[in-house]
């Protein structure tokens, strides 16, 4: 039988909200609801002060839920308008989580993939990277911490829910030896994630610190470009070993990687280095090399920096396309020159001196 969206809305029509004389609908405390055949998930958003009083509510909403005929698994997440309020991904209650950098039980080094703007190939360097150091034979983690625009699902190649672990942890899904979450991987791909930024903080330290991720050797986070709330909330909660900046050769781009940089300096991250993107592109067809976005800038921005040239990976389709069919092209192809540029990358970050500590 068929699960539908209108019975899950009547069954929650029956949980009062205790704030108001109406049901959680009514009042616009139910939200997001998201239906995969028995699998139903849903939000409830409240302000700050009502965070703690809500479990109750979650709890009698689960259960109403659960009574449909069809339903096999409901998830709840609960999110409050506060800084201190955590969303509860998983199945329990949400806890505060400690305050100042902390590591995470198991993991020796949490390396922050970032970029000063969108569209430079942040998320194609952190899964061919973290697939690259699995290839290694290190155990390895991802986590996508762009939770507005998830990528890493499609990349690398997996659509598998997270199972819960516990009263209130979920373990991640595996592809390519590498360990997987994301917010992509508990939501439709279509479906837009409309939080505030508190409520993107929360779901950051949620993932990090109650994820099974077990004893990893490193922990790649993809973070979303620029540098606001989740750089800023992963700076100040996490024990970060260091940071990669990627960039394009083009000038735009090394202006807004310049301020990357610089978020990581007044943070206190160590930055590991930079990699240069859509370095250059030889043709299929002739051979011949262009610098599209021109050449080099990266490499003068490192020098200007004192910190690594980790690498330069070239414009190219093979990479693209290896991606869009959800398979690393370290992965997908791994005897070619694409291939073998991430490698390198991989393999100058392990031999950086913070990894090496």
């Amino acid at each position: 039988m068929t699960v539908t969206r209108e019975q899950v809305l009547a069954a929650l029509g029956k949980v009062n909200d205790p704030a108001s004389s109406k049901d959680i609908v009514s009042a616009g405390v139910a939200r997001a609801i998201d239906i995969e055949g028995g699998v139903v998930r849903f939000v409830l958003e409240v302000e700050a002060a009502r965070g703690g009083a809500m479990e109750p509510v979650r709890l009698e909403a689960i259960e109403a839920v659960e009574a449909i005929s069809g339903v096999s698994k409901v998830s709840a997440l609960v999110t409050a308008h506060s800084e201190k309020a955590v969303p509860n991904l998983g199945t329990g209650a949400a806890k505060p989580a400690p305050q100042g950098p902390q590591g995470i039980p198991g993991v020796r080094h949490i390396i922050a993939v970032a970029s000063g703007k969108g569209g430079v190939g942040k998320s194609t360097v952190s899964a061919n990277i973290a697939v690259a150091m699995a290839q290694s034979g290190l155990k390895v983690g991802l986590l996508d911490a762009d939770i507005y625009g998830p990528s890493q699902p499609r990349m690398m190649g997996t659509s598998a829910r997270p199972k819960a672990v516990g009263e209130r942890g979920m373990a991640p899904v595996e592809a390519f030896g590498v360990k997987l979450i994301s917010m992509g991987l508990m939501m439709r791909e279509d479906e837009a994630v409309v939080w505030r930024g508190p409520m993107l903080m929360g779901a950051l330290q949620q993932m990090l610190n109650q994820v099974a991720w077990g004893a990893l050797d490193v922990l790649v986070i993809d973070l979303p470009p620029g540098t606001g709330d989740v750089q800023l909330s992963l700076a100040q909660k996490t024990a970060v070993t260091g940071a990669i900046v990627v960039s394009t050769p083009q000038d735009i781009a090394l202006l807004d990687a310049r301020k990357a940089l610089d978020m990581f300096r007044k943070t206190g991250i160590p930055v590991l280095g930079i990699v240069e993107n859509m370095s250059t592109h030889v043709c299929s067809e002739c051979g011949h090399e262009e610098h599209i976005f021109g050449h080099g800038g990266a490499v003068a921005e490192a020098k200007k920096l004192n910190v690594p040239l980790l690498g330069e990976v070239p414009l190219d389709i093979e990479i693209r396309l290896a991606s869009d069919a959800g398979a690393p092209v370290v992965a997908a192809a791994p005897d070619s020159p694409q291939a073998e540029a991430f490698r390198k990358i991989a393999e100058n970050l392990l031999a950086t001196k913070a990894l090496n500590a």
